[in-house]
């Protein structure tokens, strides 16, 4: 049975998650191309190494980032995002509450 380690609910049997995709820099949407977005949102570099990559636990739909081997398929490390950002990206203006007339 393969495990992985949640860094929420600790180690859990590999069906319990599901693959998110490789962590990438973002481009702004506010100012990219259509192209640009998406080769960001469709595409991969799908490198032979040490990818940092985007799981999500199902049970919890906690999300998480790890490190995996994607030659041998070992997982080097998982942590939590907040390791590695420190703010979140709004795609849409807040909404501006209708004033009553």
């Amino acid at each position: 049975m393969k495990i992985l380690t949640c860094p929420l609910n600790g180690p859990r049997n590999i069906s319990e998650f599901s693959y998110g995709g490789e962590l990438k820099p973002m481009p702004d949407p506010a100012t990219c191309s259509d192209v640009e977005w998406a080769d960001y949102v469709f595409n991969s570099a799908n490198q032979a190494g040490v990818v940092t990559e985007w799981w999500l636990h199902n049970a919890s739909s906690y999300w998480f980032l790890a490190e995996r081997h994607t030659v041998s398929d070992q997982v080097l490390r998982t942590f939590d995002p907040k390791d590695m950002f420190d703010r979140r990206v709004d795609f849409a203006p807040a909404a501006t509450p209708e004033i009553a007339g």
